[in-house]
């Protein structure tokens, strides 16, 4: 069965390449673009990871992870933070919220698709 992968993103054009990339990849993609409604699709649906955007209407990518990280339901969900800011004060505000991997935007194509494949192979073998 193909992994599941949330993607919090609210570029539109972003979402799309993101979408277009994983599903041809053998992914299944959701895209929530609502900061407010990212934590109860993680709870309702149960992915696999979440690729998740920093700057998010309604609530954004730190208090997200924050707040899934709290719950025993998540805690242990690959996150990959997304963040146009790559300094490394972003990168250790990420981590420290409890980020598994940080990319900056842009991105290239296989950078991201082997940090998915990473995390998700790290998850199924741990």
């Amino acid at each position: 069965m193909a992994a599941h992968i949330i993607v919090a993103e609210d570029e539109p054009n972003i979402a799309k390449s993101i979408t277009f990339l994983f599903e041809r990849a053998g992914y299944k993609i959701t895209v929530e673009p609502e900061g407010g409604r990212v934590a109860d699709l993680v709870f309702q649906a149960d992915p696999d990871l979440l690729l998740l955007d920093v700057m998010l209407p309604g609530e954004n990518g730190y208090q997200i992870l924050k707040r899934l990280r709290a719950d025993p339901r998540a805690k242990d969900l690959p996150v990959i933070i997304l963040s146009a800011k790559g300094q490394a004060e972003d990168r250790e505000t990420a981590l420290s919220a409890g980020a598994n991997r940080f990319v900056t935007k842009p991105f290239s194509n296989a950078e991201l698709i082997e940090a998915v494949g990473a995390l998700l192979q790290e998850r199924s073998s741990g």
